[in-house]
């Protein structure tokens, strides 16, 4: 199956006799500005109009627990997590079509999610709410009480996880390169990444479109990067969002891979783990 869809399949999709969940996850890092305009706020872009049945998630309060040690983007809290579905309407028979404003990085979290919690049909609108050239839609829709209970199962990393995997595979980090580098940090308290790790912005798997590049284009880029036919690779961005956007990629070239949830923001919380700068992994 597909890691993504296209807006016109989805839209044939959504006039057939099994039409998808949409679950509506805009998000961006963003921060007030010294103007005092309000940072991105998803439930007023989503109010402002959304694909018609949609329904709209929170990432940072229904996808992510409440920062702190575990990082700025934690793992849920699984029954508020499932409630959350529930409310969409998301059931293990219907399959569940993500979206957001077009960076892909929540609507990835969304789907990656809900696999690793054991639903079997999950995809993202490829291109975002940009590639949508049908109507949107105002009304905010009341669904049908869902059925799924999340069922975690394999792909996560911690911290020594992550830290083994640096050594024994390949550990891509999808941050941007001078955050890598060390060169620059303006969130985490520490510069840098974790020794071993690759640098793999994950900027790179799209085209300028937003959309994402051919499967055989993600295999030749991760191929370039150390990912073969059966490596294992893990993920880690800066809090689990960008990353899983990495983590989708490598599915749509045919590589699975395991994503480190807390990140470099739990990993540089812990004066005692090493860091590395420069353009070299070590």
């Amino acid at each position: 199956m597909n890691a993504i869809i296209s807006a016109s399949d989805l839209a044939s999709g959504l006039a057939g006799p099994n039409p998808p969940v949409l679950l509506d996850v805009r998000w961006q890092l963003t921060a007030a500005k010294a103007s005092g305009e309000p940072p991105f706020d998803g439930r007023v872009a989503y109010e402002a109009g959304h694909l018609p049945g949609a329904v709209y998630v929170d990432l940072d309060r229904e996808l992510a627990s409440a920062p702190g040690a575990g990082g700025r983007h934690p793992l849920p809290d699984l029954e508020r997590f499932g409630a959350a579905m529930r409310r969409a309407g998301v059931s293990p028979r219907r399959p569940v079509v993500v979206y957001d404003g077009g960076q892909g990085w929540a609507a990835a979290r969304a789907w990656w999610l809900l696999r690793w919690a054991g639903h079997p049909d999950v995809r993202v609108l490829d291109g975002g709410l940009p590639a949508w050239e049908g109507p949107l839609e105002q009304t905010v829709p009341v669904p049908a009480e869902g059925d799924f209970t999340p069922e975690p199962g394999a792909g996560l990393l911690d911290a020594d996880a992550a830290a083994e995997l640096a050594r024994s595979g390949v550990l891509l980090d999808a941050r941007a390169g001078e955050r890598y580098r060390g060169e620059v940090e303006p969130i985490d308290p520490v510069a840098g990444h974790i020794p071993g790790a690759v640098s793999a912005p994950t900027t790179e798997n799209v085209g300028p479109d937003g959309r994402f590049l051919p499967a055989e284009e993600l295999r030749e880029r991760f191929k370039g990067l150390g990912v073969s036919e059966g490596s294992r690779v893990g993920v880690y961005c800066g809090s689990g969002v960008s990353a899983a956007h990495q983590v989708l990629a490598l599915a749509i070239a045919g590589l699975p891979a395991e994503l480190y949830v807390g990140s470099w923001s739990e990993w540089s919380s812990d004066p005692d783990r090493p860091v590395a700068v420069g353009p070299d992994p070590q």
